[in-house]
């Protein structure tokens, strides 16, 4: 492993910090051992050499010595080399370029967007185009904007196997999710699916990021806005709209169908038991005629003179029963005297 980390973060952290800070002290020191140089007023001969003692002891201590901060995990690398990991602390630690520090926030969530960037001091965000219209499976246009949250997993492959991580990280996160519109319909990407999409992007990044042995681990991904382009988001609403009348009609048609239908099959049933009672009070009675006819017929066979004359009187009873008698003899008319019990007026 070359001293100059392919990261920078080594550098920075073990050396070239180190030196600044070291730089500036030397400098304070300086500016306050002045006055006590030789030819300074009234200053004792040892006084430069106690403070070039303690200038030198200051410089030992940060040049053998680095510090980790709670968040972060100390890997120190001698000449290229890892060598050990060190936790939050003081730690001990040879000169650069001999030994290396690098420090990764190992603890900290970091959050990358697609489709949306932070500018300005006020953190205004803006859309990204380039980033967020993606073609999906039904040769649509969205515009997405996601934010992955991620943190690192392995420090070591963190820091060697992968250059400019966090970059890394976005191409990842665009592509993927690029691929998982591309086999996705506009209509669910836009609805029903945004849980089922986050999902597929997430699955789909770790297993690229574990390819690449990143040593990272995707936290979260979450879908912030899925809609039409800008220029054509007003005819889609439109379209929207009436898809949802087309769905409201159909439903209200599926409801009133489900109401009619059964009310027509109660009134058909209804009439079908009717015709059916209709039917057997038809045979009833003609059966029962039949029989009265047959009975006649046996009394009018035992006795033809009886019979003819009883169903002469009979027929004459029924249609005289309810109207004005007259009878009508050879003497020509005769009133008929009722001699029923007389009706009140």
């Amino acid at each position: 492993m070359p001293w100059n980390n392919q990261h920078g973060r080594g550098r920075e952290a073990g050396g070239l910090q180190q030196e600044a800070d070291v730089e500036e002290l030397l400098k304070a020191k300086k500016r306050k051992l002045k006055p006590m140089m030789p030819g300074g007023p009234g200053i004792p001969g040892t006084v430069p050499i106690i403070a070039a003692i303690i200038l030198a002891a200051t410089v030992a201590v940060f040049s053998f010595t680095f510090r980790v901060n709670p968040d972060e995990l100390g890997v120190v690398t001698r000449f290229g080399k890892v060598t050990r990991q060190e936790p939050a602390g003081l730690h001990f630690r040879l000169p650069y370029p001999i030994d290396q520090v690098h420090l990764p926030k190992v603890t900290r969530q970091n959050i990358v967007e697609i489709g949306v960037t932070t500018r300005g001091l006020a953190g205004g965000a803006s859309s990204v185009r380039e980033e967020g219209l993606m073609l999906t499976g039904d040769e649509n246009i969205v515009d997405v904007t996601l934010v992955v949250l991620w943190r690192i997993e392995d420090a070591l492959k963190y820091l060697f196997n992968i250059r400019n991580p966090d970059t890394t990280v976005q191409e990842v996160a665009e592509s993927a999710m690029r691929e998982v519109v591309g086999r996705s319909d506009l209509q669910p990407i836009l609805t029903v699916a945004r849980l089922r999409t986050e999902q597929a992007v997430q699955k789909l990044m770790q297993d690229v990021l574990d390819r690449y042995g990143a040593g990272i681990r995707v936290d979260r991904v979450q879908l912030l806005k899925s809609d039409p382009p800008t220029q054509v988001i007003d005819a889609f609403r439109d379209v929207q709209a009436a898809a949802t009348d087309r769905e409201t009609l159909q439903n209200q048609a599926f409801a009133y169908a489900g109401r009619i239908v059964p009310e027509g099959r109660g009134e058909a049933e209804a009439i079908l038991q009717r015709a059916k009672g209709y039917r057997q009070q038809t045979v009833a009675e003609a059966t029962g005629q039949a029989a009265r006819f047959v009975k006649i017929l046996d009394e009018y066979t035992k006795a033809p003179d009886v019979t003819r004359k009883r169903l002469y009187l009979e027929t004459m009873e029924r249609v005289f029963g309810s109207a004005d008698k007259i009878i009508i003899d050879s003497n020509g008319v005769v009133p008929f005297l009722s001699l029923g019990p007389r009706q009140k007026r």
